[in-house]
């Protein structure tokens, strides 16, 4: 069986990443496997445990990145964010096609570590826009919302890091995108 590939999504917080998975997964012929991530973040009203995030405490998060479970971690406003290694590389061994669907500073981190990865960075069409998408949420406090944007310019200027960059004007045209270079990659 052919090992599958590798794939990270990445981009700034609010861009979208969530919504075009969702649509990227509609595609079987894709193969995709989805890695879920560990969070010490508690969950938001529509989360699922090990659907969307795998939750844990601070300690047990420590103590993984101690043992080295982790492909990747990143602390982001507050909270720990990770994958864990072992349930990436059991979903690659099963010949899936695995998304990585995480911020920046981890994405850096994994690129490092696999450069053979198929990199995608996402970008919002404006600042504006991206701002309107986080306030839309309605789930974060303004101190919280000001520091995200202002991560998000930061992220935004790694876009270059990535082997491929495609906007998030339309989730559909964005998924078309995303879907053409993982079928030329494979």
């Amino acid at each position: 069986m052919k090992k599958g590939l590798l794939i990270i999504l990445s981009g700034p917080s609010g861009v979208g990443k969530g919504t075009v998975r969702q649509e990227l997964f509609k595609d079987e012929s894709l193969n995709l496997a989805y890695s879920i991530s560990m969070t010490t973040r508690k969950p938001r009203p529509t989360e699922k445990e090990g659907v969307d995030y795998f939750f844990v405490s601070e300690a047990e998060f420590k103590d993984k990145i101690e043992k080295g479970e982790l492909l990747e971690y990143a602390q982001f406003v507050g909270n720990y964010y990770g994958t864990p290694q072992f349930y990436v590389e059991k979903l690659l061994g099963e010949g899936k096609n695995v998304v990585l669907e995480i911020e920046v500073q981890g994405a850096l981190q994994v690129m490092a570590k696999c450069p053979h990865a198929l990199t995608i960075f996402l970008v919002p069409p404006s600042m504006e826009e991206l701002e309107r998408r986080i306030r839309g949420r309605r789930t974060e406090e303004e101190s919280i919302v000001q520091e995200r944007l202002a991560k998000a310019r930061k992220e935004i200027a790694t876009q270059n890091e990535y082997k491929y960059v495609v906007e998030n004007d339309d989730v559909v045209a964005a998924k078309k995108k995303i879907a053409q270079i993982i079928q030329d990659n494979l």
